[in-house]
């Protein structure tokens, strides 16, 4: 039996209701649709692409090392200290393991751990520097890459150097992305003990 068949064996008052709440039920949607304030502004789109977030699958290894060192720059925007949480959401290391990400066995699984470390000590050098040069750079094997850069800090005479080493997962869901697997001054930064 077809639909319109069906139709046909019912009165016509039926059918009316069968239309007419189809229509109601449209024409709700549409209403309720339009009351729905526009919260976001018009380039939201665009700015969420432009604003740094992590790792991207369509990353090499320079570009990150290089968006990284960039967010770090503008380390307080869009918000403090967000240029370090980029740096945590790269860090190639597990949170429930004591890690070597900055040379020395560190527990770096809280973020305000890893945080410090970048505000009491010669890594302090890379937030806010105001200009930096790639010294060299090297893929080491296939999927691990390693680069040199000299930082100049905001503050006078403030220059450091740090090696960035980075790791390119193979399989799991980081499959693909570079992550950091360590970020080492030249000198030896902790050999007076730091308190985190």
């Amino acid at each position: 039996m077809s639909f319109g068949s069906s139709l046909l064996s019912h009165p016509p008052h039926s059918v009316g209701f069968f239309f007419s709440h189809k229509n109601r039920t449209s024409s709700r949607f549409k209403a309720a649709a339009n009351d729905v304030p526009d919260f976001l502004s018009s380039d939201w789109f665009e700015s969420r692409k432009k604003r740094p977030s992590g790792p991207r699958l369509d990353f090499s290894a320079e570009d990150a090392v290089n968006f990284q060192l960039e967010a770090l720059k503008h380390n307080d925007q869009p918000r403090q200290d967000y240029g370090i949480e980029l740096m945590y959401r790269f860090a190639g290391f597990d949170p429930f393991e004591r890690s070597t990400y900055f040379g020395p066995f560190f527990d770096l699984g809280q973020f305000e751990r890893f945080r410090r470390i970048f505000h009491h000590s010669t890594y302090r050098v890379l937030l806010g520097h105001k200009e930096r040069k790639i010294m060299s750079s090297l893929f080491v094997e296939e999927n691990k890459y390693k680069q040199r850069v000299w930082i100049r800090g905001s503050r006078p005479e403030e220059e450091e150097i740090f090696q960035f080493t980075m790791v390119q997962r193979v399989g799991g869901c980081w499959d693909g992305y570079w992550l950091t697997e360590s970020l080492l001054h030249d000198r030896d930064t902790f050999a007076g003990g730091l308190a985190y």
